[in-house]
C-alpha cells in the first residue's frame, strides 16, 4: 500500500461544493456562535456573571424536573443542534472523501492535533458537536480527530475559556485550558490505539481513485437521505437521554452546603455525574458558581467544571454507531479520572 496519497486535477466548478460548506458554517456559526458571544464577553466582564445556574428551580418530582429541564435545556441549544446536524450531513456531501482522509485521516498525533484545532471556530456543546463528528466518521476519517474534534469543542472553546476567566477567575480558566488539552490529546490518542495501527485506511486510496468520478445521483437527493440518516441515528436517543438526565438531576445533584469539601468523597461521585450529565455550552460557570456560594468546595467545583462540559451521556448515545463501544466507555473512563485529579490539582493550587 502507499503511504502517500497524490491529488487529482479538479475544474473550477468542483471548488463550489467546499466554498458553499465554508459559506454556510461561518454564516451559521456567525449567527449561533460568534455574534452572541462577542456580546456576551462583555457583559461578563461588566457583571461577572452569564447568567443563573440551569440546576436553579430545586425540582423534586422527577417527571416535573424532567420536563422543566428539557425546556429550559433545548431552547438554549436548538439552533446549534440543528446547524450541527446540518454541517454534519453537508461535510459528507460537499466536502470532498479524500481531502478529509489526507487531513484527518491517518491515526496519529498530526491528524489529531488538526482534528482539535478543527474544532475551535465551532465552540459547540459535546451534544451539538457530536453530528459532526459522526459526519466525520462516516467519511473514513481517524478515531483520534474524530475524537479530538468532538472534545475540544466543549473544553477548549475559546469563549467559554473567558466567560471563565472574568466569571471565576483566571486561574480556573488557566487549569482548565491545559488540562484541557490533555484530556483532548490523551484521550483521542489512547483511544486511537485501541482502534487500528498508525496507517492511512483504505478508503483513502479508494476515494482519490473516484475523486474525479460524477456523483451519480442529484445533490439535494444525496443530501436529503443523509441529513435524514444522521438526525434519525442522533437527535431521537438524545432527546429521550435527555428528559431521563433531567428526571435524574433529583438525585444526581443533592443540595450543597459546606460539608461539600475538598475530598475524594465528593471528588469522584461529582467526577461521575459531571462525565454523564447533559448541559449547553458555558452552563457548568454558573453552575459552579452557584454551588460555590453555597460553600462547595474548589475541588468538587474543578472536578464540575472538566466534566460537565467534556462529554454527556446523550453524546456518547448520538455516536453510538460511528465509534467502538470500547472507544466510547474508554472516553468517559478517562474523562472521570481527568475530573478527579483536576479537582485534587485545583483544590492544591486555586
Amino acid at each position: 500500500m502507499p503511504n502517500s496519497l497524490a491529488a487529482p486535477r479538479r475544474g473550477w466548478s468542483f471548488w463550489c461544493k467546499p466554498a458553499l460548506f465554508v459559506l454556510v458554517a461561518c454564516i451559521g456559526l456567525y449567527y449561533v456562535k460568534w455574534s452572541p458571544y462577542y456580546f456576551k464577553a462583555f457583559a461578563a466582564a461588566d457583571s461577572h456573571s452569564i447568567g443563573a445556574s440551569i440546576l436553579n428551580d430545586a425540582q423534586t418530582a422527577p417527571l416535573a424536573a424532567a420536563l422543566s429541564y428539557a425546556q429550559v435545556y433545548f431552547l438554549a441549544i436548538w439552533k446549534a443542534a440543528v446547524l450541527a446536524v446540518i454541517l454534519g450531513s453537508l461535510l459528507q456531501v460537499l466536502i470532498p472523501r479524500d481531502w478529509l482522509l489526507r487531513l484527518f485521516g491517518r491515526a496519529g498525533l498530526a491528524s489529531t492535533l488538526r482534528g482539535g484545532l478543527f474544532a475551535l471556530p465551532g465552540m459547540m456543546c459535546s451534544c451539538c458537536a457530536a453530528p459532526v463528528a459522526a459526519g466525520m466518521r462516516r467519511q473514513q476519517v481517524s478515531v483520534g480527530a474524530a475524537l479530538a474534534f468532538w472534545i475540544a469543542n466543549p473544553v477548549l472553546n475559546p469563549a467559554t475559556l473567558v466567560f471563565m476567566g472574568f466569571v471565576l477567575g483566571w486561574g480556573f480558566t488557566a487549569l482548565r485550558l491545559v488540562a484541557g488539552i490533555v484530556l483532548v490529546l490523551g484521550v483521542a490518542l489512547i483511544a486511537q490505539r485501541m482502534s487500528r495501527p498508525e496507517q492511512l485506511p483504505q478508503a483513502a486510496f479508494e476515494a482519490v481513485a473516484t475523486a474525479t468520478t460524477a456523483p451519480t445521483q442529484p445533490f439535494l437527493l444525496r443530501w436529503g437521505r443523509t441529513l435524514w440518516q444522521l438526525f434519525w441515528s442522533t437527535i431521537p436517543v438524545y432527546v429521550l437521554a435527555v428528559l431521563l438526565l433531567g428526571a435524574a438531576r433529583v438525585w444526581l445533584f443533592p443540595h450543597v452546603d459546606g460539608a461539600m469539601a475538598d475530598s475524594l468523597l465528593w471528588l469522584v461521585p461529582l467526577a461521575i455525574v459531571g462525565t454523564l450529565f447533559v448541559i449547553p455550552t458555558a452552563a457548568e460557570i454558573p453552575i459552579v458558581q452557584t454551588m460555590m456560594a453555597l460553600g462547595m468546595g474548589t475541588g468538587p467545583a474543578v472536578a464540575l467544571l472538566m466534566t460537565l462540559p467534556s462529554i454527556s451521556l446523550p453524546s456518547l448515545l448520538m455516536l453510538r454507531k460511528d465509534f467502538d463501544r470500547r472507544v466510547l466507555v474508554t472516553v468517559a473512563l478517562l474523562t472521570m479520572a481527568m475530573g478527579v485529579v483536576c479537582g485534587l490539582i485545583g483544590a492544591a493550587l486555586l
